[in-house]
């Protein structure tokens, strides 16, 4: 099949790359989202997000006449769904945006027409998917009058755009033909192995994943609140139990954020909720430690009158602005209310001006003036910060980055 008109609905940090990607690989692509300031930016050549050298792609993708932006789906070979997929009240998934994306491009699929999911979802979302579409148009309705699979992203913020060519791909349709013909569009422009296999276990394949690390990221948030009863230092502790062959416990942090770990497990845990016991566990560990770190600075701010207390980092982990699910966020959050003192939140990849929930301040004025230093993220500047400045401070290190 020839491939030559791209669709992709939703620009944000998967939906973008993977649009002026494709574009610079030279095909015609169209990029939807109902946001309208997105569309103008992308328009003019320009990024709403931070990934490095995303700014350089775009911008040659849209100059080339290759990369368009629009607020609806038109005509195309492929659409490519990359929508958000939270999660409602109780932790059940919210397949609204989903739902949405394949109500819009319903009425200008046609016949031969490739649909693939890249949205994280809940085992059997491919399926809805192509039940909605056959749904909304019964004139499609004979068996592979068009193909649906599903192709979750498995990058990591800030090697993007490296990880969408370089990283294997898992691939599976909602029948044979659909995933025959979703690898080989994939096979186009990837240079991992394109795996195939069937929707409903690519789909699960992404959540097991992630819940993977989350799990073990939750052993050692455990392990970081156990060594401090027993006045360990966890990094010590840590560094010498991985000399074993056979162990590699990660690090701890103040919790675990980001729209995929703090998210994915909980969509394996709604679908088979008698079952899925560590995975749960392992979640309300991590959710628990942004408690933890709150009372450790509730009791060092108690022996000052007015303590003045300096957040290092905002986003969910290091050297990126993402703040979905941040518990470096939410801890600063809390501390403002509920300590009484100021709090001076810093982070070098936050844009003060944008971000208009509270104050954002430059490192070094928040270093000469905080009582308490806490290290909520571990970003590379910080790891530069010269150690005079902690003298006479009190320091909370959540992440290690002051180690």
């Amino acid at each position: 099949m020839r491939f030559e008109q791209i669709c992709v609905v939703g620009l944000g940090y998967i939906g973008l790359p993977t649009a002026s990607l494709l574009a610079t690989k030279g095909y015609r692509v169209l990029g939807v989202d109902v946001d309208e300031r997105v569309v103008r930016t992308i328009n003019r050549g320009e990024i709403h997000i931070v990934e490095p050298d995303l700014d350089l792609l775009v911008r040659s993708a849209v100059h080339s006449g290759n990369l368009q932006a629009a607020g609806a789906p038109a005509s195309a070979d492929v659409f490519i769904l990359a929508v958000p997929t939270p999660f409602l009240e109780h932790h059940q998934p919210d397949l609204s945006y989903v739902d949405a994306a394949a109500t819009a491009i319903a009425p200008v699929i046609e016949a031969g027409n490739l649909v693939i999911l890249e949205s994280t979802s809940p085992v059997g979302t491919t399926e809805r998917v192509a039940a909605r579409l056959r749904d909304l148009r019964p004139d499609l309705s004979a068996p592979q009058a068009f193909f649906v699979a599903h192709c979750p992203e498995r990058v990591l913020p800030g090697r993007i755009l490296r990880e969408l060519i370089d990283n294997d791909r898992v691939v599976g349709g909602v029948d044979g033909r659909s995933t025959e013909v979703a690898v080989a569009f994939y096979e186009s422009f990837v240079r991992g192995e394109v795996l195939p296999t069937d929707a409903r276990t690519a789909e699960l394949c992404k959540l097991v994943e992630n819940s993977s690390r989350d799990v073990n990221i939750a052993l050692a948030n455990e392990l970081s609140m156990i060594a401090a009863h027993h006045g360990i230092n966890v990094w010590e502790l840590i560094r010498l139990a991985n000399r074993h062959p056979r162990v590699n416990i990660l690090s701890p942090g103040p919790g675990v954020g980001g729209h995929c770990l703090a998210v994915d497990p909980w969509f394996i845990v709604s679908g088979a909720p008698e079952l899925a016991r560590i995975i749960r566990t392992g979640r309300e560990v991590n959710l628990s430690k942004s408690g933890w770190v709150i009372d450790w600075v509730r009791g060092r701010a108690e022996r000052f009158r007015h303590p003045v207390i300096a957040c290092l980092g905002l986003s969910y982990k290091p050297d990126i602005d993402d703040l979905r699910e941040s518990p470096a966020l939410e801890i600063t959050r809390r501390l403002r209310e509920e300590i009484s003192g100021e709090i001076l939140a810093c982070d070098p990849h936050v844009d003060p001006e944008r971000f208009e929930e509270f104050p954002v301040h430059p490192i070094d004025v928040a270093l000469r003036r905080a009582d308490i230093i806490v290290g909520l993220v571990a970003h590379r500047a910080y790891r530069r910060i010269d150690p005079e400045l902690f003298k006479d401070r009190v320091i909370i290190d959540t992440c290690g980055v002051f180690r």
